[in-house]
């Protein structure tokens, strides 16, 4: 949903591509290929490949469906198409990056739409391609020119995976229901991993944004989210070994207790706080988890439009 900050509870070293290699985790810690600790200092880029509506403003189109049909209405189709390929060439540009990395961040957390990306041409595994690969490699570039890490977020999952509007889904997290949305969204991060496997501008991937509200069927859904993380990680590590995974809590990335000690290597677990207290018993609980399981934590959205909260 909303987005400001991402902070990682460990010391600040900038990135060291010149030392070739990827990004790893040693118990709490991400450590950089020069074996140096790397403190997560970032900035989401939100609203550019994933539109949302709060993010507009809107009060009625929220989903990016929703946005999609007002400014067709408005603009009529033929209009509208040009609107949104002119918007998503400029939204985001090299000098945003750069600007990004003077202010002193050093990780960009880009949310994708799976729309973007592939095609559900009626095959059983849909095709991959769409506009949104040539803007990833292009912003990607830009990244490492900058000496920044990505982290790369699948916040629209085929079917949905959150059940609200931010996800585009039918207001139900189907994905975790029909299994070719699942096959789907497995297979999106495969070819994801395959095009950028060893790029070392890539921090991680970050499987899914804010999946199953908490309004949902919970006893159903949350057994289904970790068997989930297991299938897309493995498909992952058979093309881009080594590559840190991101695993997101459940009910909005707010808790972990669905999810056991990490399966695999380098993994790290993301949380989102909103509306927070700033005093340390707003996530204890997830200081808790990284504590039981020896896991890095990562707070993947944060940001109460305050500069008081923020500072």
């Amino acid at each position: 949903m909303r987005w400001l900050l991402m902070i990682c509870l460990v010391l600040l070293a900038p990135p060291a591509f010149a030392q070739g290699g990827l990004v790893r985790i040693e118990g709490k810690n991400f450590i950089q290929p020069n074996g140096q600790l790397l403190h997560i200092k970032g900035i989401s880029l939100g609203n550019w490949l994933m539109p949302e509506g709060y993010m507009f403003k809107f009060e009625v189109a929220k989903a990016p469906r929703q946005i999609y049909g007002a400014f067709e209405r408005l603009l009529g189709r033929e209009r509208s198409v040009e609107f949104w390929k002119t918007f998503r060439d400029r939204y985001v540009a090299r000098d945003d990056i750069q600007f990004i990395k003077a202010v002193g961040f050093n990780t960009v957390r880009i949310p994708l739409h799976y729309a973007l990306f592939m095609k559900d041409d009626g095959s059983p595994g849909g095709t991959m391609e769409g506009e949104g690969w040539a803007l990833l490699d292009r912003v990607l570039s830009w990244v490492r020119e900058a000496g920044l890490y990505a982290i790369v977020d699948l916040h629209a999952a085929p079917g949905g995976q959150t059940g609200i509007n931010h996800d585009d889904g039918p207001g139900y997290p189907l994905m975790f229901y029909v299994p070719r949305d699942r096959r789907l969204t497995v297979r999106l991060w495969r070819a994801i991993a395959e095009r950028y496997a060893g790029n070392p501008a890539i921090l991680g991937y970050d499987l899914l944004n804010e999946p199953i509200a908490a309004f949902h069927d919970l006893a159903t859904l949350n057994p289904k989210l970790e068997p989930f993380y297991r299938d897309v990680t493995n498909a992952i590590r058979e093309v881009d070994t080594g590559r840190i995974v991101f695993l997101a809590a459940g009910q909005w990335s707010s808790r972990f207790d669905m999810l056991g000690p990490p399966f695999a290597p380098n993994l790290a677990y993301t949380y989102h706080s909103f509306w927070s207290s700033t005093e340390r018993d707003s996530i204890q609980r997830h200081l808790n988890f990284a504590a039981l399981h020896e896991v890095p934590l990562l707070l993947g959205e944060a940001g109460e439009f305050t500069d008081e909260w923020n500072a």
